[in-house]
């Protein structure tokens, strides 16, 4: 009978409210949020079917909770799933780099704590939040077995995060190599770097649609000023009219170096937050490398950020 109690006990009216302002701020891009409401709504894409993605975000976001809450029989697993991934959440990657992510951040945060407090104040959530847990696991579990594409990327990624947080940066930055390899090698580029310990530095090439690219990839503390991007500049032009370029810094770049080559360059540019958004898989390395040489042929602006190609 208890399990039976559980199952038609209905979910607090409160917790459906908490879940619209968690999915109204846990994502800053409206595509980010289309993409979360698609994907677990996969079982039920009536409710996705004619929602209004280009309206405001917190308008489709409302209409998608007003759906669950009306057809609350219907969908009460589906609601159930997505209360309890929301309130689990503690980090927040698409609004870390933005440059507002001071701001935004806490409200994500004070948004999945509230909705956590709402799902938690029925023991029957409690109980489904229990079963539903142990799914999830075990079709971690499954996934990981298999070690496809996006295993492969999830590694990728946690390895990044790892290097980030290396107090010795000498040697991640030997291990920035190896890692930016597998990424290249992950999304068939065929890379060719090699790393230069007397100069900190990684140089080599990678190959990518049609065309050959000289790379050069730090990871210093500091942006890089302009007088080495300069330096890389030359370094692609002495190979021709028809090289190009990329230069990897995952600190960014001074507004000085971007200045510089805001109208004419040979190269296009990637920083740490061009990585995250690759191996986030919000967008992948085929497609920003081309949206990267596309603006520079159509600008000749160097710098063209993943959060600009999403947005669109």
């Amino acid at each position: 009978m208890r399990n039976q109690s559980a199952r038609t006990q209905q979910i607090n009216p409160a917790a459906f409210s908490a879940l619209y302002e968690a999915l109204s701020v846990i994502y800053h891009y409206k595509k980010d949020l289309e993409k979360f409401l698609r994907t677990r709504s996969a079982r039920h894409p009536e409710l996705v079917a004619d929602l209004d993605f280009d309206g405001y975000k917190r308008s489709f976001a409302e209409d998608f909770v007003d759906r669950l809450q009306a057809d609350e029989g219907k969908y009460r697993d589906l609601t159930l799933e997505i209360m309890i991934e929301v309130a689990q959440m503690d980090s927040f990657p698409s609004l870390k780099w933005h440059q507002d992510a001071a701001t935004l951040l806490p409200k994500a945060q004070e948004a999945v704590a509230a909705l956590k407090t709402c799902t938690e104040r029925q023991q029957g959530i409690i109980e489904e939040r229990q079963r539903i847990a142990a799914e999830l696991a075990a079709h971690r579990a499954t996934a990981q077995a298999q070690q496809g594409f996006a295993m492969k990327l999830a590694q990728l990624q946690t390895r990044f995060e790892e290097l980030r947080a290396m107090p010795d940066r000498q040697a991640a930055g030997l291990l920035f190599e190896p890692f930016l390899n597998e990424l290249f090698r992950l999304f068939d580029l065929d890379p060719r770097l090699s790393y230069k310990l007397e100069i900190e530095q990684i140089d080599g090439s990678l190959s990518f649609d049609t065309d050959d690219y000289i790379v050069e990839a730090k990871w210093w503390k500091k942006p890089m000023e302009r007088e080495h991007v300069d330096i890389f500049d030359a370094k692609v032009r002495r190979k021709g009219k028809n090289a190009l370029g990329l230069y990897i810094s995952v600190n960014g770049f001074s507004a000085g170096a971007l200045k510089e080559y805001d109208r004419r360059t040979a190269f296009i540019t990637m920083d740490g937050g061009d990585l995250f958004c690759v191996l986030d898989g919000r967008i992948t390395l085929d497609e920003l490398l081309k949206r990267k040489k596309r603006h520079m042929n159509e600008t000749g602006n160097c710098y063209f950020p993943a959060q600009l190609a999403l947005a669109e």
